[in-house]
């Protein structure tokens, strides 16, 4: 049995500690915040309560599997999961709208078809079905294995845009089309476009230099479906928190760490910013590994061959501005748990949220904003009010950062778009809460293939013996499916040793 400190007690983090703690490890999980959960949290006021971070979840097999080999009983004994039918409501620049089945490629295909005009559902569909063939070539080394030593044949994009033959099983050469090209090319419509690269802007990359791979994003989603738990995802993280708990792992809040103690160039520990010290066989890591160095005394813990923390395309995370709204009046029948009303100036918008040329980002006057209104009593103090969040990408603090005045006439912005969603929306509202980014909540999107790697993540070994990376910030990148299997794959390391290759 080996003693292994865990920093911060994230989605990530939390995942590893509880499979290492039922390997018959003695965790520790050292958070310099109050609470658990990371980036997935809640806002209660009033007898409302409100996600203000992730609101949806998919791949839920990830969770699935964490809680039967750490219990032995199903996720569903413990959190309340629902699908979420529709999956999503798109109103588009023009007015037009539809609405899109869960986890149904027929339904959606006869869905566009219907809204969108004759041949729109077969374009969707002919783009999704090339993704999927993405995601098989690239689903076991970006989610289910360690990071590759040989990492850079990841920089090869795997959408088949041109058949070809080669090491995804398509082509001579790499594909070097972004997403934004891509969907010009094979969707034309602007609608369809929109709907395209509103699932890359929801995780924060820029469709104009995110790798055509990306369109595994919508895949995952119609493939797998949408999710919600009963009371917000903040049960998830709840209930992970107990799970730790139940096995023994031990948390200390309000624990910063400041320094990762080594011994003859192996991890051994870690001291908190009090001056305690807690001795250690491995130390997994659950923050940004760009942090690392300052709690190695300025040592990199990868090196110049390894995929680092890096500040260029796909390496920091975007902002997000969140509006959490209190209504009066009930949440009428039928309406859709998620609505996206899309920007009507996609290129402005993109520029503001990701900079043009180095200029300026200037700010979009209405940019794409998400609807998220759960169906759920256990949000709303009763039966005649509704608890409504909105959320927008922005850019990343500093640049975005917004704060006082700013932050509300933002706010304001999103509520104005929201209207398309919730008709008579403003005359509703009993109060607001407008959360700005916070630095400490900002998340990146997962890993892409494509791009000569720059959208993939530091890998979960480090050059460190006994030191280890979790998380959002590290492969196989952010997200709530992607975190956990960021624990898993940790875990799998510690346990099985530094030349384990993955689960079979």
């Amino acid at each position: 049995m080996a003693r292994i400190a865990v920093i911060g007690a994230g989605m990530g983090a939390m995942a590893a500690a509880a499979r290492l703690a039922v390997a018959g490890h003695q965790v520790a999980v050292f958070e310099r915040g109050a609470t658990h959960g990371g980036a997935v949290r809640r806002l209660e006021r009033d007898g409302f309560s409100f996600d203000t971070g992730p609101g949806l979840l998919h791949l839920p097999a990830v969770y699935r599997d964490l809680f039967l080999k750490t219990g032995r009983e199903p996720l569903e004994s413990r959190v309340e999961l629902s699908q979420v039918d529709p999956a999503s409501r798109h109103v588009f620049a023009d007015g037009t709208a539809v609405s899109l089945p869960n986890a149904s490629r027929a339904g959606v295909l006869a869905a566009l078809e219907e809204a969108l005009g004759a041949g729109a559902g077969e374009r969707w569909s002919a783009l999704v079905g090339r993704a999927r063939e993405a995601w098989d070539a690239t689903r076991r080394p970006l989610l289910e294995e360690p990071l590759w030593q040989e990492w850079r044949v990841l920089g090869r994009d795997p959408y088949p845009a041109v058949r070809r033959r080669g090491l995804f099983g398509r082509g001579k050469g790499p594909t070097t089309a972004t997403l934004a090209e891509v969907a010009r090319r094979e969707l034309a419509d602007p609608r369809l476009i929109a709907l395209l690269e509103s699932h890359a802007l929801a995780y924060g990359f820029d469709p104009r230099s995110a790798p055509a791979s990306a369109a595994v994003l919508p895949y995952m989603e119609q493939t797998f479906g949408s999710w919600y738990a009963r009371g917000g995802m903040r049960a998830l993280a709840d209930a992970l928190y107990e799970r730790c708990l139940a096995r023994k792992v031990e948390f200390a809040f309000g624990a910063e760490v400041t320094r990762i103690v080594e011994k003859d160039g192996r991890a051994t520990g870690v001291e908190l910013a009090d001056g305690q010290a807690s001795e250690a066989e491995f130390v997994v890591a659950g923050i940004d590994p760009a942090r690392l160095p300052a709690l190695l005394d300025g040592r990199e813990p990868y090196g110049p061959d390894d995929v680092r923390p890096q500040d260029g395309p796909g390496g920091r995370a975007t902002g997000r501005l969140t509006v959490c709204l209190a209504l009066r009046g009930a949440r009428e029948a039928g309406a859709a748990h998620r609505t996206v009303v899309h920007a009507a100036d996609r290129a402005a918008e993109l520029a503001g949220v990701f900079g043009d040329g180095g200029g300026p980002r200037p700010a979009c006057a209405r940019p794409t904003v998400t609807v998220l209104r759960p169906d759920d009593a256990a949000t709303r103090p009763d039966g005649g009010h509704e608890a409504v969040t909105l959320t927008a990408t922005v850019a990343p603090p500093p640049a975005g950062r917004l704060e006082g005045a700013a932050a509300e006439a933002a706010a304001d912005r999103l509520v104005e778009v929201a209207e398309a969603a919730v008709p008579g929306l403003r005359e509703r509202v009993l109060w607001r809460e407008v959360l700005p980014p916070a630095e400490d909540a900002l998340v990146p999107g997962p890993a892409l293939a494509g791009r000569d790697g720059r959208f993939l993540r530091p890998g979960n070994r480090t050059r460190i013996p006994g030191l280890y990376a979790v998380g959002g910030w590290s492969h196989p990148g952010g997200g709530l499916a992607h975190s956990g299997m960021s624990g898993a794959l940790v875990a799998g390391l510690i346990v099985n040793g530094d030349d384990w290759h993955g689960s079979t």
